[in-house]
């Protein structure tokens, strides 16, 4: 969780892995586009950073964070693919549907992990409103997206 002990594109290990051959799959939420892209801008650049090649990054677009466990379940059951990155926001509306939406896509992102045996990564913020999702997708917290790629890294060195 992003706070002021600890900032989402922050991390310590420098040695993570060699991913030149690995294959990532995003999957992308078009709703709340503007932190979604740059939650998505996060993970693609530090995946090359971290050494990954632009031809081995897919990336896919689903309507809205609720249809990410889908997107996820398509893309882990290729089987070259070595992990799938789930890039959602769901902000907190004046009603009990941003409960259901966020209970629904932390399950259904697990199962998926679970069923396909590999890393399927939740990359979702669920903030209170716009401003604390900016603040997560590359503002004062840093970014989510950083977060979520370097998770996938660490999971494939499992």
């Amino acid at each position: 969780m992003a706070s002021s002990l600890k900032n989402l594109s922050d991390y310590s290990d420098k040695n993570i892995g060699d991913i030149a051959d690995k294959k990532f799959a995003i999957i992308v939420s078009e709703w709340n586009t503007e932190v979604t892209e740059a939650l998505y801008d996060g993970a693609y650049q530090t995946l090359l950073k971290e050494g990954a090649k632009p031809e081995n990054i897919f990336r896919r677009m689903v309507p809205g964070s609720f249809e990410l466990s889908l997107g996820a379940q398509y893309a882990a059951q290729i089987s070259e693919i070595d992990a799938v990155i789930c890039i959602g926001c769901v902000i907190q509306g004046e009603t009990r549907h941003f409960d259901f939406i966020c209970s629904a896509v932390a399950h259904g992102i697990t199962e998926v992990g679970l069923k396909y045996n590999k890393p399927v990564i939740f990359g979702v913020l669920t903030p209170d409103h716009q401003q604390q999702a900016l603040d997560r997708a590359g503002g004062k917290h840093g970014n989510k997206g950083d977060e979520a790629a370097i998770t996938a890294i660490k999971m494939l060195g499992f």
